[in-house]
């Protein structure tokens, strides 16, 4: 059986993906320009959005 990774995640999927405890800083990220997609089923973050984003902000 073959697993594979989720692209998209939840709010609280993405948190632990960027390695934060808390909502006010994952909404200080989406306000520095962090993309979230808006689906009828709820918000998504892409994997590929975190990385860039982050990568940004590397020194």
């Amino acid at each position: 059986m073959e697993v594979t990774e989720k692209r998209y995640l939840n709010y609280k999927e993405a948190m632990k993906y960027m390695g934060i405890g808390s909502y006010n800083t994952l909404h200080k990220y989406m306000a520095l320009g962090l993309k979230v997609t808006m689906t009828p089923f709820g918000s998504k973050i892409d994997k590929q959005d975190i990385d860039e984003f982050l990568k940004q902000y590397k020194m």
